[in-house]
């Protein structure tokens, strides 16, 4: 009887890894790929930006997806790392009064909502994420275009009616 059980353990781990796989294709993105080799991988990027080190390729998939995946490229065109952003770790390193909205969209790509509200004098800009539940990440630029604020707060998407 164990080894039916065992079996199935393994089997089911080769799917949900096999799943992941196939869910993050960024994985086949290795380090010393060549630009024309991502791209014809994983399709054009939605930006291309520069950053010191050379130029960075956004995947993203905001406004309804909850990732965004930079793809750095060193000065010869070759891949120098490949990560997703759009998490805790990453959103951490936003500082208000310094990062601006060209910061945040080199680090992050698009957002999903760029949003007003009458007591905020800037754009609020909004990043759809998950970290164990959906969850949207809210950047205030003031009226120079200058982060002030940066918060996560939950998203309530397909709750169920509230029951009487």
């Amino acid at each position: 009887m164990r080894l039916p059980k065992l079996l199935f353990v393994l089997v089911a781990s080769l799917l949900w890894l096999g799943g992941c796989a196939l869910l993050h294709p960024f994985s086949a993105v290795q380090p010393g790929m060549s630009r024309d080799e991502v791209v014809a991988r994983m399709g054009p990027p939605g930006a291309v930006v520069a950053i010191p080190q050379g130029t960075r390729l956004q995947y993203s998939g905001q406004p309804t997806g909850q990732f965004a995946f930079m793809v750095d490229l060193d000065a010869s065109g070759r891949v120098s790392s490949v990560r997703q952003v759009l998490n805790a770790r990453d959103f951490a390193r936003i500082e208000p009064g310094k990062w601006t909205r060209d910061d945040v969209l080199r680090e992050f790509g698009r957002p999903t909502l760029v949003d007003r509200v009458a007591s905020w004098p800037g754009d609020i800009l909004t990043y759809r994420w998950y970290d164990l539940q959906d969850l949207f990440y809210w950047v205030y630029l003031d009226g120079n275009q200058v982060v002030q604020r940066a918060h996560p707060g939950m998203e309530f998407r397909n709750d169920p009616e509230p029951r009487n």
